[in-house]
């Protein structure tokens, strides 16, 4: 959906989630000026019991003017309702009648679900500030300063203070979107309240300490996630916890915050482990967070679905305690040039030949240029060398290689390179703001089948930290593979099953 397929309607109202916090208030003011400037009749509301009270919260409508209105019983019956940061029909959100319904939203949606033509749902983006963000610069529309410092503060709130960022859509409007810095340190002074000084004091004298893998788990009343962010940076700093959970359990799901600072344990793959088909989670190999759906919640879990009101934070401290628990003890870790991976039950595989891209730096670059790479996989770090490849395989993933290889593996071909992706990759210069996209400057190659390999599936969960990357690890999943090169056993890293399949084939003997 696009943003210039709601303008057909006349009369729109705009409604966030019941209780808004910063990313559905910076949303629904991004999604009012946009139409108010479209020449439409819109107005944005919430609902729900309660009206807007955090001090934080109330600063940002006054010093924005944001229009925001609370509308309890009737919004009569316009031509569309647009819901914003959350989903029509959800428990969060109150129930209103219109002509036509859409949605925009960056949460999961449960399995099953109807939804409504006029759709907009990208799971897995750290807020919907920055869903409207990519979808206003498709319409070549750029918001204002007031609108764009909100949409801002959504985002920087909805992540934990940007400690949760990890989709490079949420990254590419962190770095390109007007903040007043002014505003912003004046609502982080008051974005503590005393109340929730003693929610997380309570939460620390109630923490449960798993001795055999150095984690803890801690559980605080409802409040502002970054204070779940506070009480789990405070207690990492405890000698012998390596790993924090900390969860609050609110009306329409539960929030949670990740730390580590265990080079076994990413902070974001943790906190994505832990939210699997009940939510979604992620971050920075340190911080991480996450948020976990009643509705999905309800369908996985039958002792969830079945609990009173009572019984709830009893039932989710037992499912987050099992996924702990599982995570740390479903796992082997593997150390290129260390660990021997047994060979038995390996075949060996050749890349087939198969079309993908690859760039060469220094044809538009000074050699010695600092970089990073922006991918959907996250950001990688180079420097421009004479022999610097940059590789883009059959999913749009990126990878740094060099000449030798290159020459060695594969064969260019005419043309140039062109695939659609989720995201496009892009190039930026560390030292200046210029942004280059990767796939216009992009040529085509093709695997000349010279990259033997031995590789086996994975039985069990895997961390691999291999050969190029000893401070970081390859996460495997049951399914993917385990592999190695045929000439070198110690250069073992992990292949995804889907990526595998559609790229290496069985050696015939």
């Amino acid at each position: 959906m696009k943003l210039s397929d709601l303008l057909k309607f006349d009369s729109i109202v705009i409604q966030c989630h019941d209780n808004p916090d910063a990313d559905a208030i910076g949303s629904g003011f991004a999604l009012y000026s946009y139409f108010s400037e479209k020449g439409k009749k819109v107005r944005f509301i919430y609902s729900g019991k309660k009206t807007i009270s955090k001090s934080n919260l109330e600063f940002l409508i006054e010093v924005l003017k944001i229009p925001i209105e609370y509308e309890p019983s009737n919004i009569g019956n316009p031509d569309l309702l647009l819901t914003c940061d959350c989903q029509y029909g959800e428990s969060n959100v109150t129930m209103f009648d219109a002509k036509n319904i859409a949605i925009i939203d960056h949460h999961q949606v449960a399995p099953g679900k109807k939804l409504p033509k006029l759709c907009e749902i990208r799971s897995g983006i750290g807020c919907c500030c920055t869903v409207i963000w990519d979808m206003m610069r498709k319409e070549k529309y750029q918001p204002g300063p007031e609108v764009s410092s909100a949409m801002y503060y959504g985002l920087f709130t909805d992540t934990n203070s940007l400690s949760e960022l990890f989709h490079p859509l949420d990254k590419d409007m962190l770095e390109e979107i007007y903040v007043d810095q002014a505003l912003l340190r004046r609502l982080n002074g008051m974005n503590i309240s005393l109340e929730e000084a003693k929610i997380a004091g309570i939460a620390l004298l109630g923490v449960e300490y798993h001795q055999d893998h150095n984690y803890a788990i801690l559980e605080a009343q409802p409040c502002d996630p970054n204070i779940l962010g506070l009480i789990s940076d405070f207690f990492l700093s405890v000698d012998s916890v390596n790993v924090c959970l900390v969860f609050s359990v609110l009306d329409y799901g539960i929030k949670y915050s990740v730390r580590s600072d265990y080079a076994e344990v990413r902070a974001d793959e943790l906190a994505a482990y832990i939210s699997e088909h009940i939510g979604s989670g992620g971050g920075h190999i340190n911080k991480a967070g996450g948020f976990i759906q009643n509705e999905l919640l309800t369908q996985e879990y039958k002792k969830y679905a079945e609990c009173t009101e009572k019984e709830k934070t009893a039932v989710i401290t037992s499912i987050l305690r099992q996924r702990m628990h599982d995570y740390f003890t479903s796992v082997d870790v593997i150390y290129a040039g260390k660990t021997k991976v047994p060979t038995r039950g390996m075949k060996e595989y050749v890349k087939m030949p198969i079309k993908q891209g690859y760039a060469i730096p220094k044809d538009f670059l000074p050699i010695g240029t600092k970089i990073m790479v922006r991918t959907l996989e996250g950001d990688l770090y180079l420097t421009v060398q004479e022999d610097t490849v940059i590789m883009i395989g059959i999913r749009g993933e990126v990878y740094p290689s060099t000449q030798t290889v290159f020459k060695k593996n594969y064969k260019k071909l005419k043309g140039k390179y062109d695939l659609a992706l989720e995201y496009s990759p892009t190039i930026k210069i560390t030292s200046t703001t210029e942004t280059i996209d990767l796939v216009p400057v992009a040529h085509l190659c093709v695997s000349t089948g010279g990259n033997h390999i031995l590789a086996k599936p994975l039985k069990r969960r895997a961390k691999v930290f291999t050969k190029w990357l000893k401070n970081d690890y390859l996460n495997g999943e049951v399914g993917d593979y385990i592999a190695m090169k045929a000439s070198d056993p110690d250069d073992v890293y992990i292949i995804g099953k889907d990526l595998f399949k559609e790229s290496y084939e069985l050696v015939k003997k």
